[in-house]
């Protein structure tokens, strides 16, 4: 304090100016302070895009390293060249995701997203007419896609897993295109006393060639920040717009109810389900893959269509053991 003193400063005076100085820096740069949480979902959009645009620049980086390590001149330029182009496509989906956020923050508000588990809050059994789940029972869907006949297999196991305290049912996805295991997935779903079915985590195993070449989309709620999201509501209504998974970066999907009265046939059954519910579901990771999913009351789902392309898997046969 003896600094101050020389401008006739009290070190009485000091300490108090010098607290009031980091009070409003507290205010000005703390995230939790109330002036910051009028914001929380927008904020935390504009920070998943400088993350985005941080990576982007990484890989970068890093291809420009490799580019300076090519045999000849005229492949070190397209090397580069490559790397100008994939970081230019890397900062424009960056952007696109950024956007899908801040759309999406307009139908959520700007609160954060923290909810409450209380494992005493859950049941044992998920009965949820439109998505039911009784251990022992397989649907089996196909459609045509771009790639071929596309095969799922969705098994309701026996298995549980403990997630937050919870008590979740585990369910097997496995998906095969034109006969090849492309991917393996495990999820894992509960239900509340309200009759929400909540989403709790998935391990996803994608292959080429029956080996695991990416683990990408896998999530546990409670584990770096991902939180649980509702696969389906107790009660939907047309404009119901909900998250159904929360890990930031990793696994971002959210849907909104479109309609409560579809009509819909699918191999089945000949006669055309009523009264299905319809949904719009994606993730602002990919924007443009837009999915229409159609959930018949005591079936569940019974019918996904790929909105660009128009292609649809379809139930084809329910397996109960």
């Amino acid at each position: 304090m003896k600094f101050f003193s020389r401008f006739g400063l009290s070190e009485l005076t000091v300490r108090l100016t010098l607290g009031i100085v980091a009070a409003i820096m507290l205010v000005t740069f703390c995230p939790d302070s109330s002036s910051a949480e009028l914001d929380l979902c927008t904020r935390t959009s504009k920070s998943m895009l400088e993350s985005c645009q941080f990576g982007a620049q990484g890989d970068y980086w890093l291809a420009i390293a490799k580019c300076k390590n090519f045999f000849g001149a005229g492949n070190r330029i397209t090397c580069k060249s490559n790397a100008d182009r994939d970081l230019n496509s890397g900062i424009e989906e960056c952007q696109a995701q950024s956007e899908a956020r801040l759309k999406s923050c307009r139908f959520l508000g700007e609160n954060a997203y923290n909810p409450f588990i209380n494992p005493a809050d859950f049941v044992t059994v998920i009965d949820n007419p439109y998505f039911p789940l009784t251990p022992g029972t397989t649907y089996i869907y196909e459609g045509i896609t771009e790639s071929g006949l596309e095969h799922i297999e969705v098994n309701v196991t026996l298995n549980t897993k403990e997630i937050l305290g919870v008590t979740c049912i585990e369910v097997r996805d496995t998906v095969t295109i034109a006969g090849v295991l492309v991917e393996d997935t495990l999820d894992w779903f509960a239900q509340d006393t309200e009759g929400n079915v909540w989403y709790f985590g998935e391990n996803s195993k994608e292959l080429e060639g029956g080996l695991i070449v990416s683990l990408e989309g896998s999530w546990t709620a409670g584990v770096d920040g991902a939180k649980p999201g509702i696969i389906m509501k107790a009660n939907p209504q047309v404009g119901d717009f909900y998250r159904q998974e929360f890990a930031l970066g990793e696994a971002e999907d959210m849907a909104k109810v479109l309609s409560l009265n579809e009509s819909i046939t699918v191999p089945y059954q000949p006669a055309p389900f009523t009264n299905c519910l319809k949904t719009k579901e994606f993730s602002p990771l990919s924007p443009d893959a837009i999915e229409h999913k159609f959930y018949a009351p005591g079936i569940g789902n019974i019918q996904e269509v790929d909105v660009e392309t128009g292609n649809h898997i379809d139930l084809i046969d329910i397996i109960t053991d």
